[in-house]
């Protein structure tokens, strides 16, 4: 039997959004716990509408981290990633990026507050981590796959696993911010910017496709 497809069109879209909104704001305030009669009335639609959309609170959990990470790379950071396979000077590009996305991060306390979220609740709801880990990370994040696979597609790197290289491009860029952030701390910026520039270099030095 074929899984139920969620609504589609404009119409669905801003629903989805809007349930995305609300219950970002309702995990970040009550945690996992908020009622999903709660997280329908601030999205101003009915819980089955929210089922229809989402299947399981841990989807639409799973969906507004995934949002809150993917946020840093909208706009100008979405279309500079994007125009990497054409840029002349890939390093220099991609570095331009990459502070862009950073600096964006490091600037959202709410990514923090949600990952915290997540390891808070684990214990609690382990399938959480089920719902998170069945996407994947070019799931979570199509911005960076799609342009790393463009990349590739290209010849200018060489990439065998797409998930592997998703992964190890936010360990060197964005997850020690969020790893720092967990403990209230901070990496400063003369730091930021070292691990900026040699985390481009070591992904670079490891994919780029050899003559």
């Amino acid at each position: 039997m074929n899984a139920k497809q969620p609504p589609g069109g404009p119409r669905a879209e801003a629903k989805r959004q809007a349930i995305v909104s609300a219950a970002r704001t309702a995990f970040l305030r009550e945690g996992f716990g908020v009622g999903m009669d709660t997280i329908a009335a601030e999205a101003g639609v009915s819980k089955v509408t929210v089922y229809n959309h989402f299947g399981s609170k841990e989807a639409l959990f799973t969906a507004v981290i995934a949002g809150a990470l993917d946020e840093p790379l909208g706009g100008t950071s979405t279309a500079a990633l994007a125009g990497l396979a054409d840029a002349d000077d890939l390093r220099p590009a991609l570095v331009d990026v990459a502070r862009t996305w950073v600096a964006a991060v490091r600037g959202d306390s709410d990514v923090t507050a949600l990952r915290n979220l997540v390891a808070a609740e684990l214990h609690r709801f382990p399938e959480l981590a089920g719902a998170w880990q069945g996407h994947g990370p070019a799931g979570h994040h199509p911005a960076v796959a799609e342009s790393l696979r463009t990349l590739a597609d290209r010849g200018r790197l060489d990439i065998p696993d797409l998930e592997t290289a998703v992964i190890q491009l936010y360990a060197l860029l964005v997850f020690p911010h969020l790893v720092f952030g967990s403990y209230g701390t901070e990496i400063d910026d003369a730091a930021t910017d070292r691990l900026i520039t040699s985390g481009v270099d070591m992904f670079l030095g490891h994919y780029t496709r050899r003559p």
